[in-house]
């Protein structure tokens, strides 16, 4: 025969906190309230007052619960003293709060006990296994003293733990206590409560516990393992915390997920969630057919919030986090493609992409003289609009801005030395980015513009200089960009391996022998050319080496020599 106790610890939602007693009292249990002794006389007056129908509801005499103090501890061995005294024939003591809410009819519960007489169900673990610990205080809330209050006096607080950790002061852990942890919600066998209210050395572990910093979610749970044999370290009341140690609140949305979980209690829910309490104290309930109660349901569901609390989505910046660098959940959305060089090189090449890759073609996103849209358009998604003056403002957010709001496809631009450079180290920090560069290939376009000479030469050294910055930087260990980089004079070499690879990258399938190839600038002279700014005193080597003459036959058809470009 199994009769539950129940003793709720109130403090705020009295209304609530009087239908749940009354839910608790119809269904047999006989409930001892504690009112906060901070709450005005005239709440206890309105709680007895909602209440005083019902014989098997008492009060308790009341202590101040502030967070972590022993008020809660006391409070609790009180109401526990009081019932067990009280009610001789009870076998089972349930701790619940105001603001916690049966989730199935109560007989069920009782029902549950009957088939765990002997077990005490209370979440108990050793200060080494606990993973939830917040605040960096873990064994040290057991050696440490804690004179002030982390609430309200929170830098007196940290200075006393630091003052103790220097001077190395500890307090003594009394003989034959090994600390646990664990929730504060608990649901005990008569003897194994009877058993620490009575221990022997109760007024010694008491006084010890008294110092304890947030002692009710260690009291009972280290006297529990001196007086019971027969523990399920886990508690029948479903409670979630998040990162910070605060615990969930829930609200009539969450009306499903308590449901999936079959816990018998849930807290803590909000006081005007009307939805879940209709629901859920209905008698309706009684004819839902029920699992065994299994928190892990649903914490895959809290797992996936919080990293969406604390990280964010992937590629969105919010005001939260948004100036901290480090703070990303990834830099962009998905990933994109920027090629270097390559619209220098091929004649059509964009027209070429779009035709060959299910990507869309943008051209230099980041030329001074403007943003180069797809098809030309003066605006992009999101509002993003082709203004170079906007966009250099932050050219990082411009970039990440796109991709966030375009991220139902994939988008590929246009990159070269020529472009503001600002933007280069956050696309090499992006693991989204794909990279193919042709170095050098910016010398093609120089080569067939009508620019004197001497300006040439002047304008191609500064072009070498910023492109072999870029390169330098690409092989900074910090790099996470997939890249791909071939010299000009290697790729000329062997274009359609290189084309193969680019496409592969893209999530084109090509066939073996893919010859269709985006149509190649006329490279006669070029060498010539080079040569020409060689002996004005200007190295062009980031090119490659360029034979003296290019065969006219080798851009377009050749292939028979590979050349598998470096890959990082």
């Amino acid at each position: 025969m199994v009769k539950l106790g129940v003793i709720l610890l109130v403090h705020t939602a009295l209304e609530r906190a009087a239908q749940v007693a009354r839910v608790w009292a119809d269904a047999g249990c006989d409930v001892i309230v504690h009112l906060d002794k901070k709450n005005p006389e005239s709440d206890l007056t309105f709680l007895q007052t909602q209440l005083q129908d019902l014989q098997n509801i008492q009060f308790s005499d009341r202590f101040n619960c502030d967070w972590g103090s022993w008020g809660m501890v006391a409070a609790t061995q009180a109401a526990s003293s009081q019932i067990l005294d009280t009610n001789p024939d009870i076998t089972h003591v349930y701790l619940a709060s105001g603001s916690c809410l049966p989730l199935r009819p109560i007989n069920e519960l009782i029902s549950y006990l009957k088939k765990h007489p002997n077990k005490d169900f209370i979440e108990s673990a050793t200060t080494r296994d606990v993973p939830w610990i917040i605040g960096g205080l873990a064994e040290e809330r057991f050696t440490l003293n804690f004179p002030f209050s982390w609430k309200s006096n929170r830098r007196l607080f940290d200075l006393s733990v630091s003052l103790q950790r220097w001077f190395k002061i500890q307090r003594k852990i009394p003989e034959g206590v090994v600390p646990h942890l664990g929730s504060q919600w608990w649901c005990l066998t008569r003897e194994t409560l009877s058993g620490i209210l009575n221990d022997p050395q109760r007024q010694e572990l008491d006084h010890y516990f008294r110092g304890v910093w947030i002692p009710d979610e260690s009291y009972f749970q280290t006297m529990a393992r001196r007086h019971s044999g027969n523990i399920e370290s886990r508690s029948l009341t479903l409670s979630k915390f998040d990162h910070l140690g605060k615990p969930h609140v829930f609200y009539d949305d969450h009306l499903q997920l308590l449901q999936r979980s079959d816990c018998f209690v849930a807290r803590k829910i909000w006081p005007r969630a009307n939805k879940l309490y209709d629901f859920f104290l209905s008698p309706d309930i009684a004819q839902q057919r029920r699992m065994s109660p299994d928190p892990s349901k649903i914490d895959r569901l809290f797992t996936r919030a919080l990293e969406r609390r604390v990280k964010g989505r992937p590629g969105l910046y919010m005001q939260s986090r948004f100036p901290k660098q480090g703070f990303e959940n990834g830099l962009t959305a998905r990933r994109y493609h920027v090629f270097e060089g390559f619209n220098d090189l091929f004649l059509d090449f964009r027209e070429w992409l779009e035709k060959y890759s299910k990507t869309t073609v943008h051209g230099h996103l980041f030329h001074p003289l403007g943003v180069e849209f797809a098809n030309g358009k003066e605006t992009y998604s999101g509002g993003l609009i082709a203004s170079p003056e906007l966009r250099d403002r932050n050219p990082q957010a411009f970039l990440s801005n796109l991709i966030w709001n375009a991220r139902g496809s994939r988008q590929s631009f246009q990159f070269g030395p020529d472009d503001n450079q600002r933007v280069g180290p956050f696309i090499a920090r992006d693991a989204n980015a794909n990279v193919a560069i042709i170095t050098g290939a910016w010398a093609v376009p120089l080569f067939k513009s009508d620019i004197e000479f001497r300006n040439k030469r002047q304008i191609a050294a500064n072009l070498q200089k910023i492109e072999a910055e870029h390169l330098k930087m690409l092989e900074q260990p910090w790099v996470k960009a997939r890249l791909r980089i071939w010299s000009m004079a290697d790729f000329v070499e062997a274009p359609v391996d290189a084309i193969q690879q680019v496409l592969s990258d893209l999530g084109t399938k090509t066939s073996e022998t893919f010859t269709e190839l985006p149509k190649m600038q006329d490279l006669t002279g070029f060498p010539e050319f080079l040569q020409e700014l060689k002996n004005a005193g200007m190295h062009p080597y980031i090119m490659g080496d360029f034979p003296s003459m290019i065969d006219d036959e080798t851009p377009q058809s050749a292939g028979k020599k590979t050349y598998k470009g470096r890959r990082k």
